[in-house]
């Protein structure tokens, strides 16, 4: 069975920074991209940011310089580490694998982690 569990939400200063991390269950992700998505209160689900296993990236243009996504393939694991963030980063981050492009929604999706950001 194909599981995705995120951690590392939480509420933050605008400014600060959180780390999102997210554990695939299964060998199948070897080779798979990972990604983080985020879907804000009224909005579509949007992409974040995506990563190949060999560490090719993909990043929204509004995370650009912010946001970094990495993986340790060993452990089937995504992180997303988010620096200066804004109130408009506000929304429930979702960890999504199971595609083969950056640009490619995956298969599999996690539950979800809130994020929120006061101004």
């Amino acid at each position: 069975q194909v599981q995705l569990v995120e951690s590392g939400g939480g509420l933050v200063q605008a400014g600060g920074s959180l780390r999102l991390s997210c554990a695939a269950s299964g060998s199948a992700f070897n080779r798979a991209v990972m990604g983080w998505y985020r879907q804000a209160p009224g909005e579509q689900r949007e992409l974040v940011a995506t990563i190949a296993r060999g560490g090719m990236t993909n990043y929204a243009h509004s995370v650009k310089g912010r946001f970094t996504i990495s993986r340790d393939n060993a452990k089937n694991t995504v992180y997303l580490q988010m620096n200066s963030l804004k109130p408009e980063d506000t929304a429930v981050y979702y960890c999504n694998t199971g595609g083969f492009t950056l640009n490619a929604v995956g298969t599999y999706w996690g539950k979800g982690t809130l994020v929120t950001v006061s101004s």
